[in-house]
């Protein structure tokens, strides 16, 4: 995928925003450490990285439910599945 600067620097914000959110939300990390878990997870990358942004393949709510629940969050927790109606409303 080909983008600006900018548009990589808005959407890194908003998937580490998103993040953040749901490791407080369903992880229940406390406000830093959910900041924390997000910076760790959405690193930014120079424009020069061979494969930059390749994270954003998935939504937060995937890597968020697998660093909570594990590689079969889905099977385990059928509900979790699908983004939150409130996971959405965050956009």
């Amino acid at each position: 995928m080909t983008w600006s600067e900018t548009e990589y620097v808005e959407c890194l914000r908003a998937e580490r925003r998103h993040y953040a959110w749901l490791m407080q939300r369903h992880g229940e990390l406390a406000p830093e450490e959910a900041r924390a878990a997000a910076l760790e997870r959405y690193p930014y990358e120079p424009s020069d990285a061979p494969f930059r942004g390749l994270v954003f393949h998935d939504e937060a709510w995937h890597w968020a439910m697998l660093a909570i629940h594990g590689d079969r969050y889905t099977v385990a927790h059928p509900e979790l599945a699908q983004p939150s109606a409130e996971y959405r409303a965050l956009e």
